[in-house]
């Protein structure tokens, strides 16, 4: 039995609004929700067109001209306005008749191509038991047909399975939301082997390891530990006749472990560095899940899974920025210090849920505004747009800003040492003798 995905109802006339305007074929995403029962679908967005066809007004007549990676593209930048929850789950085409035999072909691999570029970017793995089947929707132009497939991107030999497409008003109207703030205090030491401009590869290993930390939390629902299989709503049911008009808020409080336990061996490294990133801060986070009787599990993995994006979003944020405004190569490694871009949410008209996007502070609302009409193809009006936090920073250090020749003659022993112990058994206790020493000298005068 194929997948069930309910689908807002706006999303018809959006649909059937696009197959009047855009001939003879356009593309785009599918966000929305998978549980292991049924599918949410909550947003469709069309595919933004490229420079020179808005300027040429020129639309290809062929999907094999589909261009894969502005769509994969544009994918990676909305995933990151998605708050905990919500997914890029499918993508669809609208078609003239002429074009409808080569539609799932086109979708097939536009899916795969999705998701293999959203997967690059995560710091999370998906569970076992998680839904893996993405939407192929195919609409007809002129008859407005609708056929729904889904393929499982996990399988990369997958085949098309039908799958239902129901329309269904006021849809995410009374989801569950979960809120939390979490302060940030990340040090990520900056080896010596390293290139000083590897920063943004630098950051994202440290950000795999505190992910991690998350993952391992212990997560307060309204000042309570809960089972992961019970109803989120357990205990709750009396303001259950309520929420068809608000929101149901619950407030989270993270706990992330101090030290391992004993059951974990710990052993200790020591690593010659040239410098450390130091991310601090703390982050406003947002999770939504539906209302169909969800789990406990289902809601902390969204919350959990939104806190870790929402940080490593705003580190390729900022090196996007200072890779335009700086340069790809920096000549000289000095003290620097960043603001990191600010969370902002923003309402879906006729839904609970709020999306997100991120500002720098020169950035003005019309910028944002802009972004939303491009990205998610929503006009938004300026008194909605809700900034979340105060500012976050990064910090990226040399250990020391005067470090003399004999200083430098024994970092670049050290470091010697550090890559010959791969090979070297016999040199593993003078290379660590060193490597104290170094760290010693450099940690007490930072």
């Amino acid at each position: 039995m194929g997948r069930t995905y309910f689908v807002e109802e706006a999303i018809g006339q959006y649909l059937s609004d696009l197959s009047t305007k855009l001939k003879p074929y356009v593309t785009g995403l599918l966000i929305g929700q998978c549980s292991p029962q049924r599918d949410y679908v909550i947003q469709a967005v069309r595919t933004p067109p490229k420079e020179e066809q808005k300027e040429d007004n020129i639309s290809p007549s062929k999907l094999a001209s589909i261009d894969e990676e502005w769509v994969t593209t544009h994918a990676s930048q909305v995933s990151r306005m998605l708050p905990g929850g919500l997914i890029v789950l499918g993508v669809f085409i609208i078609a003239t008749p002429e074009l409808s035999k080569d539609c799932q072909n086109a979708l097939r691999k536009l899916i795969f191509s999705v998701e293999k570029s959203l997967t690059k970017r995560r710091l999370w793995k998906p569970a076992e038991e998680e839904v893996s089947d993405r939407a192929a929707l195919q609409i007809c132009s002129a008859t407005r047909k609708v056929v729904c497939r889904t393929y499982d991107v996990q399988d990369p030999k997958s085949s098309a399975k039908p799958a239902d497409w129901k329309y269904q008003s006021a849809l995410s109207a009374s989801w569950l939301a979960l809120d939390c703030t979490v302060n940030v205090n990340i040090h990520i030491p900056l080896l010596a082997t390293s290139p000083n401009h590897d920063l943004e590869k630098n950051t994202k290993n440290g950000l795999n390891r505190w992910s991690k930390q998350i993952e391992d939390s212990v997560f307060l629902i309204n000042g309570q530990i809960k089972d992961d299989d019970t109803e989120l709503l357990e205990g709750q049911k009396k303001l259950r006749g309520n929420t068809q008009s608000s929101t149901q808020f619950s407030d989270v409080k993270v706990l992330t472990q101090l030290s391992q336990g004993s059951s974990h061996r710990s052993t200790a490294t020591v690593q010659v560095c040239s410098g450390s990133i130091n991310l601090k801060g703390a982050v406003k986070c947002k999770a939504y899940v539906h209302n169909n009787k969800p789990k406990v599990k289902e809601a902390i993995q969204a919350l959990k899974r939104d806190i870790i994006n929402t940080l490593s979003d705003r580190c390729e944020i900022l090196f996007e920025d200072l890779i335009i405004n700086e340069g790809p190569h920096k000549k000289s490694f000095e003290t620097e210090y960043h603001v990191l871009p600010q969370r902002l949410f923003v309402p879906v008209a006729g839904s609970s849920v709020m999306l997100s996007d991120y500002k720098f502070g020169d950035e003005a609302t019309g910028e944002i505004q802009e972004r939303f009409v491009e990205m998610l193809d929503q006009s938004v009006q300026a008194e909605d747009i809700h900034i979340a936090e105060e500012i976050n920073t990064v910090d990226i250090c040399p250990v020391t800003d005067n470090m003399d020749d004999t200083q430098q003659k024994q970092l670049t022993k050290a470091t010697l040492l550090l890559k010959l112990q791969q090979n070297m058994g016999v040199v593993i206790a003078a290379a660590v003798a060193v490597f104290a020493s170094i760290f010693s000298f450099n940690y007490f005068s930072d």
